[in-house]
């Protein structure tokens, strides 16, 4: 067993070492660790951001499964219900169109990547000006236009004030600006995939593509399909400026018709900044966490070689 002397020996002979990672593990405690603490201990008691923080145990994580009914009724179906279209339908899609763009000549392949990867950087501009226009409720919005001119419906559509059309139009945005990082991680990984490994395949009987694809393509670039994964999660489950946004354009109000996009993350930002009830705020953020701790246990299994070595 090492003495106090031995450890601060070892520490010592490896002090370049822990220069070079000193910087990252600073930030990692300044903007993920003590934040994630912080929470945890918040999510005990009842703070308003004015007066001193009440203990009051585990009453917050009581009344979020008990009292609130928008959260149960409203935020947590409307969001496993995006999550589940959006993550894994933004997830093959960033595939089918990795996969499909790296079959192209280099020479365009690089024009493709671009127009694929360019709405995930200018979402935040197409949210407050093209997508207010083009889902607008009266007769010259461009859907409804469309829609009108060819037979398809009889009256405009007013497709963000109705509930039953807002999580469509949530999920067809979302979707279309989900070409982010993980998508260009698996291009870049295609791109890396040794073609003699097809050659052998086809050796030993594989005959089509999608077989190449399910038996060569995808073990050969599981790191990077495991970061598109992950990557897919996190930003399913964070989203809600998607709806207040879309809202906001509508109706001028950031809640959205009858809570019908009401997300977990809006739930989180209405009790932290409009009801200051920071307590609460943090206990349903530390549910969020292990809900997305969760999932990428799960997306670890699935790409991870089935174990989750902690990275």
């Amino acid at each position: 067993m090492k003495t106090i002397g031995g450890w601060i020996g070892v520490l010592w002979r490896h002090r370049t070492s822990y220069l070079f990672v000193g910087p990252f593990l600073l930030l990692f405690a300044l903007f993920i660790f003590v934040p994630v603490a912080v929470a945890v201990g918040l999510s005990f008691f009842s703070y308003d951001a004015i007066s001193s923080p009440r203990f009051i145990g585990f009453d917050n994580f009581v009344s979020l499964l008990t009292r609130d009914w928008i959260f149960l009724q409203y935020a947590v179906p409307n969001t496993f219900r995006f999550a589940l279209i959006v993550g894994p339908g933004g997830y093959m899609l960033s595939f089918a169109l990795a996969w499909l763009i790296n079959q192209l000549p280099a020479s365009v392949r690089d024009y493709f990547t671009l127009a694929m990867y360019a709405p995930s950087l200018a979402a935040g501009v197409a949210f407050s000006v093209v997508w207010p226009v083009l889902f607008s409720g009266d007769r010259i919005g461009y859907l409804n236009r469309l829609l009108l001119e060819t037979g398809l419906i009889d009256k405009p559509v007013l497709w963000l004030q109705n509930p039953d059309t807002f999580m469509g139009v949530m999920v067809a945005v979302s979707l279309w600006s989900s070409m982010g990082v993980g998508f260009l991680a698996m291009l870049a990984g295609l791109q890396t995939v040794n073609k003699e490994l097809y050659d052998a395949g086809a050796i030993d009987g594989i005959a089509n593509r999608l077989q190449e694809i399910f038996y060569i393509t995808i073990p050969a670039i599981r790191p990077q399909m495991l970061f598109g994964a992950v990557m897919a999660v996190v930003g399913t489950l964070k989203s809600g400026m998607i709806g207040s946004i879309l809202a906001q354009s509508a109706s001028g109000s950031p809640i959205t018709p009858q809570y019908a996009g009401h997300l977990f993350l809006n739930h989180i930002d209405d009790f932290a900044m409009i009801r200051y009830e920071m307590g609460y705020a943090a206990a349903l953020s530390v549910v969020l966490l292990g809900i997305m701790y969760a999932a990428n246990k799960l997306a670890f299994g699935l790409f991870g070689n089935g174990r989750d070595d902690g990275r």
